[in-house]
């Protein structure tokens, strides 16, 4: 068996040799060249190939975040991409989860303005997809017009960990209420706030719009003695506090029969961005905002049409494969082709034309290189036989004649020693001529010219 894998080494050493004019060290090159360009190739194949699978971390049960992951995944399941969703407290564990090295989340929804003492370098932005208003309900036979009035009271702020527990406090200390005062902050669900301030436990509640339902809403309109507060101070407060915006909950938009609410009221919003790990692939990248785009992009109570989703860029950087999005939309292929098409072409042009352009260079400076190593021998004996051509331009005694002799049987014993691929058998056989016409000349009678 060893002699018969010699043989075929040595057959495939002699074709090399005999047809392409390579010799050992230039086929051993080429094919370690081959080889380690297409070990690479198939390691960029697979590596840059987008996955079929992303995990988003969502929101509470039942909350809008989770119902829009849903939405996400049945449009992400016709391209044949699964998405895992995993169901959080909020805003601040999505953010948490992303920017945790050791989770495997890569994409997730998250408020803006949660953002405060978390590490989120690596991290990018996808864009805006809603806003999440914030509704303040309270217990009062008249209008209030300042949260200030609030003090003294009870008040749900969300539990802590979520948007509303963090957006509630900043709006309150803004007006001079601190947790451990005299205003009692009580942290409960959007749930648990609702049947408070019904019961008469509470006497505000801070809610969230995507966590909170618009039956639940239309129920605490509906109720005499709970009143929506209208920021008739909103844009002080957008000026004041950056990633809030000033928006309207239109007149009779709850319920057209009833005209509830009975006049425009004035909300604060931050927006729901889409958040990413940055190694997110941009053909993924791609997916969600084509998902996106479906699912946000419709008139809502709170937005109009195309409103979302946009480059609305608050803490976190818009990542280049979003900002290309926006502009000019998915990249050419992923645009006409199916998706699993388009990832084979794209990973065609990818990787196999750079393997290409990188190979047949290659594998043509190796016998350029050979073929300069060979001349370059080739010329070194040449130059030997010019310096003793030159001594024969002048008298010769015996004993330089003699030296003159061994160093030209040297130089012939060396050459033939030398093992040639037919490409270079006419230099050889040159040198070895011209090796001859020396000898001839060296042996004759010397005439100086």
């Amino acid at each position: 068996m060893g002699m018969d894998k010699k043989w075929w080494l040595s057959k495939l050493q002699s074709m090399f040799t005999e047809v392409f004019g390579l010799g050992r060290a230039a086929t051993l090159s080429a094919a370690l060249l081959t080889f380690a360009v297409i070990v690479l190739g198939v390691f960029l194949f697979f590596h840059l190939a987008p996955p079929n699978k992303i995990i988003m971390t969502s929101g509470p049960k039942g909350s809008t975040f989770e119902k829009s992951a849903e939405k996400y995944s049945k449009i992400l399941k016709q391209k044949g991409v699964t998405l895992k969703i995993l169901p959080s407290e909020g805003s601040v564990e999505n953010i948490k989860r992303l920017a945790d090295p050791s989770s495997k989340v890569n994409v997730g929804f998250v408020q803006g303005g949660v953002y405060k003492d978390m590490k989120t370098d690596r991290l990018v932005s996808l864009g805006s997809v809603s806003y999440a208003p914030l509704f303040v309900f309270y217990r009062s036979g008249s209008n209030m017009e300042r949260l200030s009035q609030l003090a003294g009271q009870r008040i749900a702020v969300g539990e802590v960990g979520s948007g509303t527990h963090i957006l509630s406090l900043v709006l309150l200390a803004a007006n001079g209420i601190e947790p451990g005062g005299p205003t009692k902050l009580l942290e409960a669900d959007s749930d648990e706030a609702a049947k408070a301030i019904l019961s008469g436990k509470v006497d505000a509640v801070f809610l969230m719009g995507d966590s909170v339902s618009t039956d639940l809403i239309r129920q605490l309109l509906h109720t005499d003695g709970i009143r929506l507060f209208d920021f008739t101070q909103a844009d002080a407060f957008t000026r004041r506090i950056a990633y809030l915006n000033k928006i309207t909950l239109p007149k009779g938009s709850i319920d057209f029969g009833k005209g509830t609410p009975a006049h425009d009221v004035f909300l604060l919003a931050p927006t729901v961005e889409l958040i990413a790990r940055e190694n997110l692939h941009p053909a993924l990248s791609d997916l969600l905002l084509e998902a996106a785009v479906e699912v946000h992009s419709g008139p809502g109570l709170f937005r109009g049409k195309g409103e979302f989703p946009a480059p609305i860029e608050q803490e976190i950087r818009i990542s280049n494969d979003a900002s290309r999005f926006y502009k000019s939309g998915k990249s050419f292929f992923y645009r006409y082709l199916p998706f699993w098409l388009a990832s084979l072409v794209n990973l065609i042009i990818v990787v196999l034309v750079p393997m290409i352009v990188l190979l047949l260079p290659g594998l043509r400076l190796i016998p350029a290189m050979y073929r300069w190593r060979f001349r370059s021998r080739i010329f070194k004996w040449y130059r030997a036989l010019m310096v003793i051509e030159r001594d024969l331009l002048t008298e010769l005694a015996p004993d330089k004649r003699k030296e003159l002799l061994e160093k030209l049987d040297n130089i012939e014993e060396e050459v033939n020693r030398m093992k040639v691929p037919a490409s270079f058998a006419d230099q050889f056989y040159g040198l070895r001529g011209h090796i001859t016409f020396v000898h001839t000349r060296l042996m004759s009678e010397n005439h100086p010219h």
